[in-house]
């Protein structure tokens, strides 16, 4: 038994084995604007995020596949046996390891998608929220202002304003659209899952005036 026990499992190495995606199969743009340096920088934070939305999940796969090759090994000794003794076991337990191999080979072959999409998507949700542009999804119409949306100093006033409670900025609120504000404005963004586009707008007020401090 010892011997078909391993080619049981050379039978199972051969169906192939689930493994851990080796990257996102998802292509993701920088955002507008974006230095390709910051983009960088996202997409080795979200492949980071994303490998542990599925970590161990191939490992629990492939122990699966295993035991389910090992039961169809037992249970096909067992019938031979009933039938045709130790020769009878031998045949048996070769077939049914077979049988488990194959079996496995599908079920490892549908998680590995599965668990691939599963990456994907907590990817794609990652690099999203941090301003990227995805394929397939969109901010909502309306749901902010472009960056060129033409604002008042009375606005960039009030949003720095609302940058220094936040401790995004320090300094006057001086109604100038300078570095340090466009800067600031993107931390927040960046932070609360916002298009990044660096842009002092009436909806970008609205989200400085309902987050509290210390958030």
């Amino acid at each position: 038994m010892k011997a078909f026990g391993c080619a049981m499992l050379s039978l199972v190495a051969l169906a192939g084995c689930a493994a851990p995606p080796m990257g996102p199969m998802v292509q993701v743009m920088p955002g507008p604007g974006k230095p390709f340096g910051e983009f960088q920088a996202d997409d080795a934070n979200c492949r980071g995020f994303a490998n542990m939305q599925v970590a161990g999940q191939a490992e629990a796969v492939n122990q699966q596949a295993v035991g389910g090759a090992v039961l169809s090994t037992a249970l096909g000794a067992g019938l031979g046996a009933a039938i045709g003794g130790g020769q009878g076991a031998a045949i048996g337990a070769a077939s049914g390891a077979g049988i488990g191999a194959a079996y496995g080979a599908g079920g490892t072959s549908g998680a590995q998608m599965g668990i691939q999409m599963r990456y994907d998507g907590a990817y794609s949700q990652c690099m999203y929220s941090r301003g990227n542009q995805v394929p397939g999804y969109a901010p909502p119409p309306g749901s902010y202002e472009p960056a060129g949306y033409p604002v008042s100093a009375s606005v960039v006033r009030a949003v720095q304003l609302e940058l220094n409670r936040l401790l995004y900025m320090k300094g006057g609120a001086d109604g100038i659209m300078g570095a340090r504000t466009v800067t600031a404005i993107r931390e927040f963004q960046r932070a609360h899952g916002l298009p990044v586009d660096g842009a002092a707008t009436p909806y970008l007020l609205d989200q400085l005036r309902e987050t509290p401090s210390g958030y």
